[in-house]
C-alpha cells in the first residue's frame, strides 16, 4: 500500500525582512499596560454629511482622516491621556501627532507604513484628509525613500536583540524619541473588511494612547422616544494605564463620543458646499 501523503504541494518564500518590525512591535506592545475599552459610537449624522458632500462635488472624504480630527480635539482637551512617562517624571506633551497606518505593497509584500499627522489638534479636518489622500497615492517604495532615514534602514539589518537594545529601549525610556517617530497617538482602521458587521478589532501598541477602528453596521438606536436604523462604528481604545485612571479615561472617552457622534467639523464643511 502506498505512503499517504499528508504534506501535499507547498512553496517557501523567504520571510521578507520588513515583518521582522511588524513582529518586534507587537511583542513590545504587549509589555505596555493599556486599559482596553470596546465601544460603539453613532456616525449616522456624519456618515450622512460626508454621503451628500460626495453627492454634491464627487469627492470622497476620509473617514479616517475625519475620526482623527476628532481624536485630535478631544486629547486636545485632556491632553493626560497621551502623557508618557520618563524615569521619575511624566511628559505631557501639547502637540496631537496621531499616527495612521498605511498599508503600502513593497517588494511584491503588503506591508503597513506609518505616517504621523503632526499637530492634529491645530489642524483642520480639510488639511488631513489632504495629507492622508497624498499619502495614500505614493507608491511603497517611493514612501519608504522619502520617509526611511538612513538609521531606520540600519535598524532592520540588526539581529534582533541589537534592535531590542538600540531601537525599542528608546521607545520604551525615552518619550521624546517616541513623539518623533510614533507620534502620541495611533489610530489603524480595518473598517473596509469588516462592512455592514460588528467587529472590534483586538490590537497592541506602543503609544500610550490608541484607537482601532472596526466597522460600521447598521442597528437600532433610540432616539428620543423613538426607535430608528441608525449607523454605528465599532472602536477599540487602548490608554496606558500606568499614567491615565479609570475615571479621567472615562471623561476623555465621553468628550470624544460627543464630537464623533455630533459630527464635529461636518457642519461647517457642508456649509461651504453650498
Amino acid at each position: 500500500m502506498d505512503e499517504i501523503d499528508l504534506i501535499g504541494k507547498y512553496e517557501e518564500k523567504p520571510f521578507p525582512k520588513l515583518r521582522e518590525m511588524v513582529v518586534d512591535t507587537v511583542e513590545q506592545g504587549l509589555k505596555r499596560h493599556h486599559m482596553k475599552g470596546l465601544i460603539e459610537l453613532d456616525v449616522t449624522k456624519a456618515r450622512e454629511y460626508i454621503r451628500k458632500h460626495k453627492e454634491k462635488t464627487g469627492e470622497e472624504l476620509s473617514f479616517t482622516g475625519w475620526i482623527i480630527k476628532c481624536i485630535g480635539q478631544a486629547v486636545n482637551e485632556h491632553k493626560h491621556v497621551q502623557a508618557l512617562r520618563k524615569g521619575k517624571k511624566i511628559v505631557i506633551f501639547d502637540d496631537v501627532d496621531i499616527s495612521v497606518m498605511v498599508e503600502r505593497v513593497v517588494d511584491d509584500n503588503l506591508f503597513p507604513v506609518i505616517f504621523v499627522v503632526r499637530k492634529a489638534n491645530e489642524k483642520s479636518f480639510r488639511e488631513i484628509h489632504n495629507e492622508i489622500r497624498t499619502t495614500q497615492v505614493q507608491t511603497g517604495k517611493d514612501y519608504l525613500k522619502k520617509r526611511e532615514s538612513r538609521r531606520a534602514k540600519m535598524l532592520l539589518s540588526l539581529p534582533k536583540f541589537l534592535r531590542s537594545f538600540f531601537f525599542w529601549r528608546k521607545i520604551r525610556k525615552d518619550p521624546f524619541f517616541v513623539k518623533k517617530y510614533l507620534g502620541t497617538a495611533g489610530v489603524t482602521s480595518i473598517g473596509m473588511y469588516g462592512k455592514g458587521r460588528t467587529s472590534w478589532p483586538i490590537t497592541v501598541s506602543n503609544q500610550p494612547l490608541f484607537f482601532a477602528l472596526g466597522g460600521i453596521a447598521k442597528k437600532p438606536g433610540v432616539i428620543g422616544d423613538k426607535i430608528e436604523i441608525r449607523e454605528y462604528l465599532d472602536m477599540t481604545i487602548l490608554i496606558d494605564h500606568d499614567l491615565v485612571d479609570g475615571a479621567p479615561a472615562a471623561r476623555f472617552i465621553s468628550r470624544l463620543a460627543e464630537l464623533v457622534e455630533n459630527a464635529f467639523g461636518l457642519a461647517r464643511m457642508s456649509e461651504n458646499d453650498k
